[in-house]
C-alpha cells in the first residue's frame, strides 16, 4: 500500500485530495496546523484505518516515522483574505514549509508534488497563460506575499530536483471551487453564493469585466493525481480554460440560487489580475486530462453544500 503525506490536508483541496488517495488505495498521513484548514473537512476520514491526522506546523522541523512514498505539499493560506491577514505565515510556509517538505522527500526517497498557483503569472501580459510565461508580479505589493512565496517554492522544488535528484512535480492550480470551501473564504464563488443565499447585495470588484476560469474540485484533483503519477517534472497548468467575467459569474449564481440579491460594485483590490485563463495543451497531451464537469453542474453542487452550511 503506497503511503502518502498530505501537508495542508485539512484544507479545501487537501481534504479532497485525501479522499482521492484513500480511494486509490493509499495510506494517508494528513499534516495541518489548522490555521485555515478545519477538522470538519476530514471528520469522515477519521474512522478510516488508513488515515492519520497530525496537527503540526510544517514551517517547523518535519519528521514522519516509517516509509513514505509520496508527499503532496498543499499547506498554505490560499485566498486573498487569508494571505493579506497572514502575510508572514504565508511567506514562511512557502519557504520554510517547502524546504522542510522537500527535506522529508529527500530523506524518504519519496516523490514530491508542489501545489503552486496561477498567481505566479501575476497580472499576466500573455493570454491564455502557458507554462513558459514567466509572469508579471509586483513583489512588494500586498499580494506579493503569496505570489512570491509560490514562485520561491517552485525554484526550491526545481533545485531539489536538479541538485539532490528528488523526483518532483509542480502543479499550477487555477481558480477552483466546490464543497468544503469556507463561507468566509473571501474568494468570488463562496462570497457570491453566501451573499445570494442570504439575500444580501452581491459584491463585484471593479466593473466586473476582469476574467477568471473556474474548475470544479473533482476535475482539479484528477489532474493533480495524474501529474504525480506521470514522469513530467516541469510546472503544469491544471484548470478549466472556459473563461468568464466576474459579472457573468455573479449573475449565474444569483440565477442559480433564485436570489433577489442586487449586484453592487466595489473598488478593485491592488494588483488584482485583469485576466486569468490556463493554456492546458500540456495536460491534454501529457496527462490526457481536461475538465469534464460543467460549470452549471459544479455550481449546483457547491450551492447545495452552502445551503446546508450557512
Amino acid at each position: 500500500m503506497p503511503i502518502s503525506v498530505v501537508t495542508g490536508g485539512a484544507g479545501f483541496l487537501g481534504s479532497h485530495l485525501s479522499d482521492r488517495l484513500i480511494a486509490e488505495g493509499h495510506s494517508v498521513i494528513c499534516i495541518d496546523n489548522l490555521l485555515t484548514g478545519s477538522v470538519k473537512n476530514i471528520e469522515h476520514l477519521s474512522v478510516n484505518k488508513n488515515f492519520t491526522f497530525i496537527k503540526h506546523d510544517v514551517t517547523k522541523y518535519l519528521e514522519v516515522k516509517g516509509e513514505v512514498n509520496f508527499i503532496w505539499h498543499f499547506a498554505s493560506p490560499a485566498s486573498p483574505i487569508d494571505y493579506l491577514k497572514l502575510p508572514i505565515q504565508t511567506l514562511k510556509v512557502g519557504s520554510l514549509g517547502t524546504h522542510n517538505a522537500l527535506g522529508l522527500a529527500k530523506a524518504k526517497n519519496a516523490r514530491f508534488l508542489l501545489a503552486s498557483t496561477s498567481e505566479v503569472y501575476g497580472d499576466p501580459e500573455a493570454h491564455p497563460q502557458p507554462e513558459e510565461y514567466w509572469g508579471n508580479v509586483n513583489p512588494v505589493g500586498p499580494r506579493g506575499v503569496y505570489d512570491e512565496a509560490k514562485r520561491f517554492a517552485e525554484a526550491m522544488t526545481m533545485a531539489y530536483h536538479r541538485y539532490h535528484g528528488v523526483q518532483t512535480r509542480i502543479v499550477r492550480i487555477f481558480n477552483t471551487y466546490g464543497e468544503r470551501m469556507r463561507i468566509e473564504d473571501g474568494r468570488a464563488i463562496p462570497a457570491f453564493i453566501s451573499q445570494a443565499l442570504c439575500g444580501e447585495d452581491v459584491t463585484v470588484f471593479g466593473d466586473g469585466s476582469q476574467t477568471r476560469s473556474v474548475c470544479y474540485v473533482s476535475d482539479l484533483i484528477d489532474g493533480i493525481y495524474r501529474l504525480m503519477m506521470s514522469d513530467y517534472v516541469m510546472p503544469m497548468n491544471i484548470g478549466n480554460p472556459e473563461e468568464l467575467t466576474m459579472l457573468q459569474l455573479a449573475q449565474e449564481i444569483i440565477s442559480l440560487t433564485n436570489s433577489k440579491s442586487k449586484i453592487v460594485f466595489k473598488e478593485l483590490p491592488i494588483d488584482d489580475p485583469k485576466i486569468r485563463q490556463p493554456d492546458i495543451a500540456k495536460s491534454k497531451k501529457i496527462l490526457e486530462w481536461e475538465p469534464n464537469v460543467s460549470r452549471k453542474d459544479g455550481l449546483e453542487k457547491t450551492v447545495n453544500y452552502f445551503k446546508t452550511n450557512i
